[in-house]
């Protein structure tokens, strides 16, 4: 498992204090993945200077991942958004495909939890199931939300399970990144009071 704050990368042995064991805590409960001998399986986390509320808002619209998801140019959601509902996600060029095909699993308003499935697509990521939990905390006086996705995927043949974590966590930490950015964006816009105009 690599837990990522805003400094060094941290394996689930690093010396971090406190926060390590709630962050510990947290992928016990909600990050339980069952993982096969040609799986892998990793947890990353993102601190966020952004309030949950606003984080969530964002996260939990599966129709509409490209909102923060960098490497994602569009999406289609057939039917209803439910659990169930089918996303397909258009991926930009560079990376090894072009679509995925993507099911919601679980969405939890009160728990901040959402968990997909990946279904189809040109890919070779296959038997991928993600979980991204988001928790409360406060951050230089303020709140912020810690961020905490999981997933578990087979190893595709030609690769070993070490180059598979690899590849998928470079993805999570990119799409992690990109929340922080566009999130603490809207909470600075959020926080601004209006100019007393004497």
């Amino acid at each position: 498992m690599v837990l990522e704050g805003d400094g060094p990368v941290y394996g689930m042995n690093g010396h971090g204090g406190g926060g390590l064991r709630m962050e510990s805590e947290y992928i016990r409960r909600h990050h339980r993945h069952v993982t096969g001998d040609n799986q892998c399986s990793s947890a990353l986390v993102k601190h966020i200077k952004a309030p949950v509320h606003l984080v969530w808002s964002l996260v939990r619209r599966f129709d509409q991942p490209q909102k923060y998801k960098p490497f994602i140019s569009r999406c289609v959601v057939q039917g209803d958004l439910e659990i169930g509902s089918v996303r397909e996600v258009n991926v930009k060029s560079g990376l090894p495909a072009t679509t995925s095909m993507e099911r919601l699993e679980l969405l939890d308003d009160n728990e901040h939890k959402l968990r997909m499935r990946i279904v189809g697509g040109d890919h070779r990521l296959k038997n991928y199931i993600s979980i991204i939990t988001l928790h409360p905390e406060v951050i230089d006086g303020r709140p912020g939300t810690l961020v905490i996705e999981s997933f578990v995927v087979d190893v595709p043949d030609g690769n070993t399970k070490d180059e598979t974590c690899y590849f998928v966590e470079a993805l999570i930490k990119c799409n992690l990144k990109s929340l922080a950015d566009v999130s603490e964006k809207l909470a600075v816009q959020d926080r601004t009071e209006p100019i007393d105009r004497h």
